[in-house]
């Protein structure tokens, strides 16, 4: 199974995605992971990212594009994966749709998880408080959720036109958040 889960920053996708992923045993790729692991790792990758992710903007597509066809062209992908966190602008999609067709591959669903604009103000500003994370400040996080709105929510309808676009609520407890992505998937 090959799966996308979209939503604005700090509506629990990752959660989510990584228990969907131990559900169907497939490899969770969060591009947050793998970006901020080349920032600790001070690569040129990184440090350009770090640049886009500290003013709340996106990294830009082709380094994203370039990162993940080399990602999902490794062995570990080739019984499923669900991505985390990517694609996020619809150039990111199109040129998605490119790889996976290179890689013969196809998406069979796509999660998207909303929840109140305010919830997910509070949720980022805590985690930032309790993680140490730059980029989960009030006015970064502001900064990001209108980034989202812009540049990220048009791919709701862009797979909404290809039939595969599953909309969840992301509010109430974890496992009720899972339960329903796995009911909207059967």
């Amino acid at each position: 199974m090959r799966l996308i889960f979209i939503g604005p920053p700090g509506v629990g996708k990752g959660t989510q995605a990584k228990q969907i992923c131990d559900q169907f045993g497939i490899l969770h790729l969060s591009t947050g992971d793998i970006l901020r692991e080349e920032i600790s790792q001070n690569s040129l990758i990184g440090q350009a990212a770090k640049r886009f992710i500290d003013k709340g903007e996106l990294v830009p597509d082709k380094l994203l594009l370039d990162m993940m066809s080399i990602r999902l062209n490794q062995k570990d992908c080739k019984n499923g994966y669900c991505l985390d966190g990517f694609p996020r602008t619809i150039p990111q999609a199109e040129g998605l749709e490119l790889i996976l067709q290179n890689l013969q591959q196809s998406i069979d669903a796509v999660i998207s998880i909303d929840a109140d604009e305010k919830e997910l103000i509070q949720r980022l500003v805590l985690r930032g408080q309790n993680s140490g994370r730059t980029d989960d400040t009030s006015d970064v996080v502001k900064q990001r959720l209108d980034v989202y709105r812009k540049q990220t929510a048009p791919l709701i309808e862009f797979y909404s036109k290809r039939n595969l676009l599953h909309s969840i609520d992301g509010l109430g407890e974890i496992s009720e958040i899972t339960q329903r992505i796995l009911n909207s998937l059967s």
